[in-house]
């Protein structure tokens, strides 16, 4: 493939480019210089040509259509070819000219052109030179044959050298470009993700407060007027349930673990949650725990406490349950939390898919929660029969070790 010199080229390459003006100019003007000091009488037709020929060599570089239109290279590579041929049936010291005109039909002309103008070139400046001697020597053919063949080297040489170039700029571009597609997409899943987690955390923590609040507000209006000291009951275990609930907005904020975790194990956590659950609704909740306790990281206990959360919270607003039991069990190399009750169960199978308006976050989140940190969700359940959920959590080798 043709590899012309580029329009914006590098600085070295406009520095070479320069100085193969320079030479083409200085070799007409030495071609002159000689046939003035050696008193040739056609001088001054040497002279017209020369200028004539360095005329039609500078219109190549300030012409925009030589070096792009195949047409217009050629046009004026044959012209200044003419002119420097007509140079040199006058003077043998145009023979010199051959060289830098390798030059500028390699980087011009396409490959095979490039290189029957090269051949073409040295011919006839062996021819030339031979005519002016009178009489032809291997040394004559060297000269420009020798001078053709470096040229040659050296431009197929810089034009390889340019392709390369050209093909890592491009492959540079491209991985740059993927990157940043990469990045779009990791920034994309990294959003998705968070949002997953918010719906989670937003489920398990706020949405299932304001539900037991929902519920113990109902539940006073039920009782007044007749019980106002149960309404008032009520009250005040809702009025709690807003604190707990404003406390774990105020934490979940700022990104740190659930208060209930605070200055606490998580079978104090979960058992404090069964006591509360028993003293807000008309549910007996009972806490066991079982196995030796391990220190576990704290996404762990997390995961754990939310997922019981929301187990329960399901359980009043949906089971219709009147006792509930939640057992922390420390395995081998596992942790389980295990909330049973004696609901009126439903069909797991047929459990919608979570949305905003049918909610069904609950399962899903906790499932998620599960899953993200290697351990498995089950879910036993059939209409009339009640719920089982079991989360299980393998202990990281390090806190077994311990």
């Amino acid at each position: 493939m043709h590899t012309p010199i580029p329009r914006t080229p590098p600085p070295a390459l406009r520095i070479l480019a320069a100085c193969l003006h320079v030479l083409v100019a200085g070799l007409l003007a030495l071609t002159v210089v000689r046939a003035v000091t050696a008193d040739d009488p056609r001088a001054g037709v040497i002279a017209v040509i020369a200028i004539a020929m360095l005329v039609a060599y500078a219109a190549g570089p300030s012409t925009p259509a030589v070096g792009t239109s195949p047409v217009a290279t050629g046009v004026w590579f044959t012209t200044v070819g003419a002119l420097w041929l007509a140079l040199l049936t006058l003077s043998a010291e145009a023979v010199w000219l051959a060289f830098p005109l390798y030059f500028v039909a390699l980087h011009l002309l396409p490959p095979r052109a490039a290189l029957v103008a090269v051949i073409a070139t040295a011919v006839a400046a062996v021819v030339g030179f031979t005519a002016h001697q009178g009489a032809f020597a291997p040394a004559t053919a060297l000269g420009p044959a020798l001078g053709a063949a470096v040229a040659v080297a050296v431009v197929w040489g810089y034009q390889a050298l340019y392709r390369e170039s050209e093909q890592r700029r491009l492959l540079i571009e491209e991985l740059t470009a993927t990157r940043a597609d990469l990045a779009a997409a990791q920034h994309d899943a990294g959003v998705a993700a968070e949002r997953e987690r918010l719906a989670r955390e937003i489920h398990d923590t706020l949405a299932q407060g304001l539900s037991s609040i929902q519920l113990l507000l109902r539940a006073a209006e039920r009782a007044l007027p007749s019980r106002v000291d149960d309404a008032a009951a009520y009250v005040v275990q809702a009025r709690t349930a807003a604190t707990d609930n404003l406390a774990e907005a105020r934490r979940f904020v700022a990104a740190l673990t659930p208060p209930a975790l605070d200055d606490s194990t998580l079978a104090g956590a979960l058992d404090r949650l069964c006591t509360d659950l028993s003293a807000r609704h008309r549910i007996a909740a009972r806490f066991h725990a079982t196995g030796t306790p391990v220190p576990l990281p704290t996404p762990y206990e997390v995961a754990l406490l939310r997922i019981a959360q929301s187990a329960l919270g399901n359980t009043v607003a949906h089971a219709e349950a009147t006792a509930v039991e939640v057992t922390l069990s420390y395995l081998d190399d596992e942790v389980a939390v295990d909330i049973v009750d004696n609901g009126r169960g439903f069909d797991p199978v047929a459990t919608p898919h979570p949305s905003p308006d049918a909610g069904g976050f609950g399962l899903a989140a906790m499932r998620a929660r599960t899953v993200d940190l290697g351990g498995t969700f089950t879910i036993e359940s059939t209409p009339g029969h009640g719920t089982a959920l079991a989360a299980r959590l393998p202990i990281p080798d390090a806190e077994v070790e311990a």
